[in-house]
């Protein structure tokens, strides 16, 4: 996994959203495994809002708390209640486009620093 924020934005806010080993740990905790959750969000019809507020939730905190240890400027944690407003406002196609690249952009494995990379014939 690679440190990638990518950001959810209101008319009046940006949010930094970041899919990291924590957030994975979280969705297990609460839905048992990753995929359980997946597919409560990309079911057909419509997704489960409870699992997206808690992936936007846990996201964006995470965000928070990563540009916090780089910039030190302390932001509050959102709750459930202002993720879901965030989900009105963004809508949720836009949120969940912007889920899925966080998601893909963050588990895009890069060559390890130590790794000996084949030499050209």
């Amino acid at each position: 996994m690679i440190d990638k924020i990518n950001y959810l934005e209101t008319e009046s806010e940006k949010f930094p959203m970041a899919f990291t080993i924590n957030v994975m740990e979280k969705i297990q905790d609460e839905y048992g495994t990753t995929q359980a959750w997946s597919n409560l969000v990309q079911r057909e019809g419509e997704p489960d809002i409870k699992a997206l507020k808690f992936f936007v939730t846990e996201a964006i905190n995470e965000g928070l708390d990563i540009e916090s240890e780089k910039t030190g400027e302390k932001r509050e944690p959102i709750t459930p209640k202002k993720a879901g407003r965030i989900l009105t406002e963004v809508g949720l196609a836009n949120t969940a486009n912007k889920i899925m690249s966080t998601i893909t952009e963050s588990i895009q494995t890069e060559p390890e620093k130590n790794e000996i990379s084949p030499q050209k014939a």
